[in-house]
């Protein structure tokens, strides 16, 4: 659902927002820097935004219906990969049934086609066009922010086609920077990658249950800290 702020055990930094009915990412991406991508998480000063979070159940989906598509766009990672099935962990909290296809809630006026038949280019006209709303966008719920850093940092153009490859790789960024390698080589704890992830997405727990962002534009973990322990238990068994 949308992602934030504060330092991380690893490093982040500030980058102010602008935007009154959206959250900015606070953090320019840096070498060891991560920028929360939830749209719909304010800033710890307050910024007012719509929920982030998908609910998951009928009747109280925190995402709009989406134009009904016969194939819903899949991971280009390799499904049994342990990055592709953390992303699908924070997916579940994050975008839900939508997917790649996951478009903010809040926004009042949505984009003219499926995110996955859009460019970056047609992203950003979109997010201009529409000022004083929330813009998270896709599966990993990027808000506009956060997705220029990206597309910058990996030297995606406005031409790209926001793919669910282009997706899951914009991503892994933000794993690397949460301390996916040094997590997986065992010089990082559990815990500490678990909270780092959960600065980063709304939708995940801290050990206290609660979101990060907890209270803010009605912001809430999806699932249990006992539930996001064991999925990163089951996805990393010997690690942390």
């Amino acid at each position: 659902m949308a992602a934030y702020l504060k330092p991380l055990c690893l490093a982040l930094i500030g980058l102010a927002s602008s935007a009154t009915a959206e959250r900015q990412s606070l953090f320019p991406l840096g070498a060891a820097r991560t920028s929360a991508v939830l749209a719909g998480v304010p800033e710890r000063r307050g910024v007012s935004a719509s929920p982030s979070l998908f609910a998951g159940t009928s009747g109280t989906s925190f995402f709009a219906p989406l134009p009904d598509r016969p194939d819903a766009p899949q991971s280009a990672l390799p499904g049994r990969s342990p990055a592709a099935r953390l992303l699908s962990l924070i997916a579940q909290a994050e975008a839900g049934h939508a997917g790649y296809d996951a478009v903010q809630y809040g926004a009042r006026v949505r984009p003219g086609k499926l995110p996955t038949q859009m460019t970056l280019g047609e992203i950003y006209a979109w997010i201009s066009a529409t000022p004083g709303q929330p813009h998270a966008i896709g599966r990993y719920q990027f808000i506009p922010a956060t997705l220029r850093d990206l597309a910058a940092r990996k030297g995606l153009g406005s031409d790209t086609q926001f793919t669910p490859a282009v997706q899951d790789q914009l991503a892994l960024v933000l794993l690397h920077n949460a301390g996916l390698n040094s997590f997986q080589s065992g010089d990082m704890s559990r815990e500490t990658f678990m909270r780092n992830l959960a600065r980063i997405w709304a939708g995940l727990p801290l050990p206290s249950g609660q979101s990060y962002y907890e209270g803010y534009a009605g912001n809430r973990a999806a699932m249990s800290w006992g539930d996001f322990e064991s999925g990163i238990a089951r996805i990393f068994p010997t690690s942390g």
